[in-house]
């Protein structure tokens, strides 16, 4: 019954699985956010307050939520990492530390591009705001664990213990609003209550969603991919695809 779990961990089979669905899920992930951003943009009304400064809206939740999912995606890896000894948990950990980071910068960026017209200013020290910034410093702090180090196992041990303990920050950011008085606004979509958000404005806001989990479950697969034929370049299935 652990035969899955044991081929998961496997380079070889991760690679050959992963090559058949990266097309497949490329385009499917690009049609959904081309959808997504032509029906945001241009077809949702303008907000009753925000006018069309809102449609930012479409960027930087997606960017944000995926960024937090992001990190449970990286924390679970390094678990597998140190209880099963997986190398493939070991670079799927490290490589969604760097997508993480570069999702938590787009998050923040936009959000500051968004809070200008908002809120008058580009940056506060809001609650969800500064803890998006320590989820940021979280990835960057995962990346240069695994810079110091030589030897993989060990760079793999130290960003493993970090991932794990980083992920108390995870429910802070999702309750941030809720716990601390904050400029930031409130969740608008709800899972136990009903959402505020308009439907005109809600639906072209899924299919970016599903566009960017789709695209960033890509990107992981192409850098594990990639950090999988530096790190296995010795063996002879790697060898025989490159030379392919």
């Amino acid at each position: 019954m652990w035969a899955w779990f044991h081929k998961l961990g496997s380079p070889r089979w991760f690679y050959r699985i992963s090559d058949l669905c990266l097309p497949w899920l490329t385009v499917a992930g690009l049609l959904f956010l081309v959808v997504g951003v032509v029906w945001g943009l241009l077809f949702a009304p303008p907000d009753y307050k925000q006018g069309n400064s809102f449609r930012i809206f479409y960027l930087h939740v997606p960017t944000a939520v995926i960024a937090l999912v992001g990190y449970y995606v990286m924390a679970i890896a390094g678990a597998v990492s140190l209880i099963w000894k997986m190398k493939l948990a070991d670079i799927v950990m490290k490589e969604a530390a760097v997508i993480g980071a570069l999702l938590t910068f787009l998050a923040l960026f936009t959000g500051a591009v968004w809070g200008k017209p908002t809120w008058g200013t580009w940056w506060v020290w809001d609650a969800r705001v500064t803890s998006m910034l320590i989820l940021l410093f979280l990835y960057i702090g995962v990346i240069a664990l695994n810079n110091a180090f030589t030897h993989p196992e060990q760079s793999g041990k130290a960003c493993a213990v970090l991932s794990l303990v980083g992920t108390v920050n995870i429910p802070i950011i999702y309750k941030s609003v809720d716990w601390w008085y904050s400029l930031h606004q409130p969740a608008t979509i709800k899972f136990t209550e009903r959402s505020t958000i308009h439907p005109d404005m809600f639906w072209p806001f899924v299919v970016i969603t599903v566009g960017f989990y789709v695209l960033y479950a890509v990107a992981l697969m192409f850098n594990t991919q990639t950090a999988i034929l530096e790190r296995e370049y010795r063996t002879q299935w790697v060898r025989d695809k490159v030379q392919q």
